[in-house]
């Protein structure tokens, strides 16, 4: 089959290790599932892949991709269980709960132990396949299972804020900030948003955003809490902008992890840092049926087809996105 995988690992030029062309299919598990792949979205953990951080060259090589949309190949048998032929998302964290895997097994997201996604086949435990929402596209739908997953658990888990709450965004456009952005608004929270590019912050207000400022500027009050996944740019602004007794959530690093601590500034004003890597399963149903009610549409910011991958990947890592850049993968 025809997929998207890093052939090596290089720190310095990811890029020079990515390669479509054919992979073998998934091999027939007990307890997984095998879904005909529609579209895929690329995100900065298939980078960090390429640059070997998390993927040893010794694992390569390895199909990339943390989240898919598609259609089941065949049906799962239990009561009420979806049939061969159903659109289906997928939820890609492995051996978190014992599902399909040995006891004992460590935790992964597909791409680092197991095949990923970007491929027109894919395999996880059979335990992990959800029915699509019905208002979404296939395209849309797979940005749900890494991205909007990650947003939905930094806002309502990591973060557990409340509706009437006010939250702080950092840096427009990205994947986890617009869903964030989505999500809180559709929840009834009050919405500050940060980014260095106008373009960017009057989109975020399209969205739902309440109010939007430049990277770093002061805001005209305290927030309940942080959704960060910027990292060195914008930390001292987060921990700034948080009240006493508030929570930094944190999911990423896209410019660097090694900021000033202000751990004075974290422990006399009672502030909660919480760290975050995408979500539950049962997240992961909430958010489904959240945005299925509430007709929330993830932000697509282009698609590429299969063959054009590297082109997406140049994409992600520039950074001129706003939303979730998609590959989809024809019959």
């Amino acid at each position: 089959m025809k997929a998207v995988y890093a052939s090596g690992v290089d720190y310095d030029n990811p890029l020079d290790m990515l390669e479509v062309g054919e992979q073998p299919e998934p091999e027939p598990r007990p307890y997984w599932s095998t879904i005909s792949v529609k579209a895929a979205t690329v995100n900065h953990h298939d980078v960090w892949s390429l640059k070997g951080v998390g993927l040893a060259a010794a694992q390569t090589p390895m199909i990339l991709g943390t989240d898919a949309a598609g259609v089941l190949d065949e049906d799962i048998p239990v009561r009420k269980g979806l049939k061969a032929g159903d659109e289906v998302v997928l939820y890609t964290f492995v051996g978190n709960d014992g599902n399909g895997v040995l006891p004992g097994e460590r935790r992964t997201i597909l791409s680092e132990c197991y095949p990923g996604t970007i491929a027109e086949k894919t395999s996880v435990p059979s335990a992990n396949v959800f029915a699509k929402p019905k208002n979404l596209s296939m395209v849309e739908a797979a940005a749900l299972g890494t991205s909007w997953l990650t947003a939905y658990s930094l806002v309502f888990t990591a973060a557990n804020v409340k509706p009437g709450d006010t939250i702080l965004v950092q840096g427009a456009g990205g994947g986890v900030s617009t869903a964030a952005i989505q999500l809180a608004h559709a929840a009834g929270l009050e919405v500050l948003v940060t980014s260095r590019d106008e373009a960017k912050r009057a989109k975020a207000l399209e969205l739902g955003a309440d109010a939007v400022f430049e990277a770093g500027a002061r805001l005209p009050k305290k927030v309940d809490a942080v959704i960060e996944s910027v990292g060195a740019a914008t930390w001292s602004h987060s921990v700034k902008s948080v009240r006493p007794g508030g929570t930094i959530a944190i999911c990423g690093a896209t410019t660097g992890d090694q900021p000033g601590a202000e751990l004075t500034r974290v422990f006399f004003q009672d502030i909660r840092v919480q760290g975050n890597t995408m979500g539950s399963r049962e997240d992961f149903a909430r958010l489904l049926r959240f945005v299925e009610h509430a007709d929330l549409h993830p932000v697509i910011d282009s698609t590429y087809a299969l063959a054009d991958a590297p082109a997406a990947f140049r994409k992600v890592i520039d950074g001129d996105v706003f939303g979730k850049v998609a590959i989809a993968i024809a019959d």
